[in-house]
């Protein structure tokens, strides 16, 4: 695999101002960036071998993206991959045909081809790159990055620090499990790694966020992950939330620990108000296991610890009219615990144990099991362009499911038919077992968008469909 170098210096030269994360430049004045999807060996766990690893200009996470607010991104995705791929750009509101969905808004891009994505950024805010054909494969493997819109005024820190968060399933022999594809995992919580990572490196006490006593760190969270869920734990501080999925929200303490669903994304300010010693970052889903470890040295950045940090400027949503809404209905169903009696895949009404046996699927939106882009059937639901929507998903399995929404962003504005209160946007929500939620948004971006779980085990095992809006 070819990569220009003058590219590749300028990254690796880059790496020391933003430790794991190489930003990405032009190959040339007006040329598009170049992003070349390859094999390649990267150290992931501390010792013994490097792992084989897939990623984007040779390293995993592929290099961070960062644009101004109605910049125009062309990217060249060039794939060297042994098998088909694309690139999604996880919450950004592009046009349908840039999407990066095989067999709905492009044809996959096939191993030695390339494919150019140009689109318009409209929106600030922390979003991802990642793969649409296979992903429950692609991304576990590593293929995903950052992508940051920045914002005119951005708010007022003493540095930022991107945390890619993601797990990998390692053998003893530090290379990747060859187990994708499972039905077993597919019906039930996911392919979980073994080995969770912060930018592509083993997570644990080596990954060290070194802070100056009263300094402040913006911290951009990405959930990576193609199943697992996080719930992060900052000992000895109280970050503000500054932002959801890229929105801008009232800046709020962080005052229990961070959820973060698959595909979701977080910006934090953290202050160093500690003062002194070291203090773990664990993930409270997975036994209290250290992420990292933030660690105190120097003298402090200044006498006192800041107050609440500037709220960032919001970006531009329409006006929901809920009283106006067209109400809508979608039933999820599924799973190794507790199954439909019946489903529809392709178009043919099935009994449960066909669709499991001769489909390999284990998951149904309102009645109908989807492959993953084999063969996309009638939207889940169509819309005419500015209708005002609620949609009531009615979670009926026995695991939580990340649902998202391409092309659109959505408010929250019911759980279990309480209303609530604090309607923030948002990309992608996280629905808890046998749980309903109602989302509320305008349809205003036509074209065909997917709508799926991101446990990418469960879109692959049925749970995905489409939205039409005209």
């Amino acid at each position: 695999m070819s990569l220009n170098r003058r590219l590749f210096l300028h990254s690796a030269a880059a790496a020391a101002a933003l430790p794991g994360l190489r930003p990405l430049e032009a190959l040339a004045a007006n040329a598009p960036y170049e992003l070349v999807a390859g094999v390649f060996k990267q150290r992931v766990r501390e010792s013994g071998p490097e792992t084989g690893v897939w990623g984007f200009n040779l390293q995993s996470p592929g290099p961070l993206l960062r644009f101004q607010q109605g910049e125009e991104a062309t990217l060249q995705v060039r794939n060297r991959l042994p098998q088909a791929t694309t690139v999604h750009w996880h919450g950004i509101r592009v046009p349908n045909e840039m999407d990066g969905v095989p067999n709905v808004t492009q044809v996959a891009i096939a191993p030695d081809t390339d494919f150019t994505y140009k689109f318009r950024l409209p929106d600030t805010g922390t979003y991802w790159y990642h793969p649409h054909q296979s992903s429950f494969e692609q991304v576990p493997r590593g293929l995903y990055g950052a992508l940051i819109v920045e914002e005119a005024r951005p708010v007022p820190v003493d540095r930022e620090v991107i945390w890619v968060l993601s797990d990998f399933k390692l053998g003893p022999d530090n290379q990747p499990v060859e187990d994708f594809g499972k039905i077993t995992d597919f019906g039930s919580g996911g392919r979980i790694g073994n080995v969770i990572a912060i930018n592509g490196k083993a997570a644990g006490a080596q990954q060290k966020l070194e802070l100056r006593p009263n300094e402040r760190v913006r911290l951009r969270l990405i959930n990576a992950s193609s199943a697992r869920l996080l719930l992060l734990d900052f000992a000895g501080h109280q970050p503000w939330v500054i932002s959801y999925d890229g929105q801008g929200v009232p800046p709020r303490p962080l005052k229990a620990p961070l959820l973060l669903g698959g595909g979701q994304r977080t910006d934090l300010i953290l202050d160093g108000s500690a003062g002194r010693g070291e203090f773990a970052v664990t993930d409270l889903r997975d036994k209290g296991t250290r992420l990292a470890t933030i660690a105190y040295g120097g003298s402090p950045v200044r006498a006192r610890v800041l107050g609440a940090p500037r709220a960032i400027a919001a970006n531009r949503h329409p006006t929901l009219n809920l009283g106006k809404a067209t109400r809508h209905y979608l039933a999820f169903e599924g799973g190794v615990l507790g199954m439909p009696a019946i489903g529809k895949v392709d178009g043919r009404t099935q009994d449960v144990k066909s669709i499991m046996e001769h489909h390999g699927l284990s998951w149904t939106m309102n009645y109908t099991a989807q492959h993953e882009h084999a063969l996309m059937h009638e939207p889940l639901f169509q819309f005419r362009k500015g209708e005002h929507v609620i949609i009531k998903m009615v979670n009926r399995t026995e695991f939580e499911h990340p649902m998202h929404l391409h092309g659109h962003f959505f408010q929250v504005v019911a759980i279990n038919n309480r209303p609530v209160k604090e309607r923030f946007w948002r990309d992608t929500v996280v629905m808890a077992p046998r749980q309903d939620i109602d989302i509320a948004l305008v349809a205003d971006n036509v074209g065909e968008w997917m709508f799926h779980c991101h446990i990418l085990d469960h879109a692959a095992g049925g749970m995905m469909g489409t939205v039409l809006v005209e």
